[in-house]
């Protein structure tokens, strides 16, 4: 059986599971928010890098972007009825980090020992 990993599955993945992305996702599975409440729950990402994540991601028909009708007009991003399907998978693969984080950084410290 040929490998499922490669053309527009690789490159779908590649954008949902870079950098910004998962923790973008993560952040709008559980409420919407508007651009800079995410620059406060994601403080490590740019202002450029959210943009271009969000923009890949609603690209991607991850997440919605909504103009509220408000003074000034304010703009927030929510979690799409395709992107919420990715909720569970989200939280599968950070609780899989989190539990294998310790035999990952052993593994490292083990090649790190090796190499020097």
């Amino acid at each position: 059986m040929p490998s499922l990993v490669g053309g527009s599955l690789c490159l779908l993945l590649d954008e949902l599971l870079d950098k910004w992305s998962l923790q973008v996702l993560d952040q709008l599975c559980e409420r919407p928010l508007r651009f800079n409440e995410l620059r406060r729950a994601v403080p490590a990402v740019g202002q450029k890098s959210l943009t271009a994540t969000l923009r890949r991601l609603e690209r991607n028909g991850m997440i919605t972007r909504v103009v509220l009708e408000t003074r000034p007009i304010a703009v927030e991003y929510r979690i799409s009825p395709i992107g919420d399907t990715l909720n569970e998978l989200i939280d599968a693969l950070l609780r899989w980090t989190d539990r294998q984080l310790p035999a990952v950084q052993a593994a490292r410290a083990r090649y790190d020992g090796i190499e020097e």
